[in-house]
């Protein structure tokens, strides 16, 4: 489902450049969920970013859902990313002038979907994450663990392949936390492959398999049997 071959990102030139990806290969296989972890500034939500296609590689090869990234437009990007690609963004990017049933629906309309189907998958995927009561209501008018969950309806919303979630349950308490874990777990064993950032090694453990990051390499990978902290405790 996702491929990455070789794939480094540096932003600055001379004597500011910073080589925030470097000579990375990773491989999520359909139904497969895989965590990343690692220190801040290790390059984790680099990695999430050009997965998505939102930005390009300084060098590397990016296939998703067997179309290489490299070779597609920009436009050819979003429609690709639409379709195929749910996004978890920390900063979780809901738009204030949409409600929460809106935010969710849009990806589904921008892709051609009737509004009234769009309507549907929309509150379905608002009730998967707990938030259906929530279907009218405006972001602001939301708590920010009620905004996180109205983010991952929108991932998850329609037969999107491939999830990519940026620290999740990053507003979200403990118990809510690992409900929505366990939503990403089952999607996952319906088929869909999840790419997840995150802190949490009890989140990681949800996982199939664990990559490490480390100044922009991936230093160690672990199966799901072995548990993140063997590997926490393994890395130099």
């Amino acid at each position: 489902m996702l491929t990455m071959r070789d794939v480094s990102r540096d932003h600055g030139e001379g004597p500011s450049l910073v080589h925030a990806l470097r000579e990375v290969d990773l491989d999520v296989a359909a139904g497969e969920f895989v965590a990343v972890m690692g220190p801040s500034g290790s390059g984790k939500s680099t990695l999430l970013t050009l997965a998505g296609g939102l930005d390009r590689p300084t060098s590397g090869r990016i296939v998703v859902d067997g179309t290489d990234l490299g070779a597609l437009s920009r436009a050819a990007r979003s429609a690709l990313r639409r379709r195929s690609v749910g996004y978890v963004f920390q900063d979780l990017n809901l738009i204030p002038s949409l409600t929460a049933a809106e935010n969710v629906m849009l990806p589904r309309e921008l892709d051609g979907v009737r509004a009234r189907q769009a309507r549907g998958e929309a509150r379905d995927a608002l009730t998967e994450v707990g938030v259906g009561d929530l279907a009218g209501r405006f972001p602001d008018e939301m708590s920010g663990g009620q905004q996180q969950r109205v983010a991952i309806a929108r991932a998850l919303v329609g037969d999107r392949r491939l999830v990519l979630a940026d620290e999740p349950t990053g507003a979200l308490d403990s118990h809510t936390g690992e409900d929505v874990m366990r939503i990403l777990r089952a999607r996952c064993d319906a088929g869909a492959s999840c790419l997840l950032v995150t802190h949490e090694s009890r989140h990681a453990g949800w996982a199939d398999r664990i990559v490490f990051l480390r100044d922009g390499r991936v230093v160690d990978a672990t199966p799901r049997t072995s548990g993140p902290e063997s590997l926490l405790q393994e890395t130099p």
